[in-house]
């Protein structure tokens, strides 16, 4: 069980699929906002992600990502596709879990011509109980084009209970 729950866990970090696009929220890679940008990125598909187990909330998460994500987990595999990945977030994640970033964690670096870097860590926590004893290193790769960010790419990894 305790393998389950980490890999379920990690699909709190950023299982979903783009059903509608992210409009940009600040210049290019390389502007000094860029870290304030991607760090509400983050807030906003989780907050969506928090609540996703309302379908339109579920949407709203989902729309981060793009078609061709791929979502790579330490303990649960690789995911190929948005769509396995929001399967997978409303079947195992949705309802069970929240995530909670640790802010001071989050790091953010610029990819020339292309988008964003951001890594950090977060716990995950239980909705029935609000117990947060999980926690995890995350790195997603975001991507801006034609004035949308999206998240191209999902590392999870380092799964442990909160020290």
């Amino acid at each position: 069980m305790q393998g389950r729950c980490a890999w379920l866990m990690g699909l709190c970090l950023g299982w979903g699929m783009a059903l509608t696009p992210v409009a940009a929220q600040a210049a290019p890679a390389g502007d000094p906002g860029l870290r304030e940008t991607l760090y509400q990125l983050d807030r906003q598909l989780f907050d969506a992600f928090n609540q996703c187990a309302s379908p339109t909330e579920l949407d709203k998460h989902a729309a981060y990502f793009d078609p061709a994500v791929e979502f790579y987990h330490d303990t649960g595999g690789v995911t190929w596709s948005r769509e396995a990945m929001i399967a997978n977030t409303q079947r195992y994640a949705c309802g069970r879990y929240t995530r909670q970033l640790v802010e001071a964690s989050f790091e953010v670096s610029p990819v020339k011509d292309f988008g964003a870097i951001t890594s950090g860590v977060h716990r995950f926590c239980q909705v029935a109980t609000q117990d947060c004893a999980g926690e995890a290193r995350f790195l997603m790769v975001w991507r801006l084009q034609h004035g949308q960010w999206r998240v191209t790419r999902v590392l999870s990894f380092g799964h442990r209970a909160v020290q």
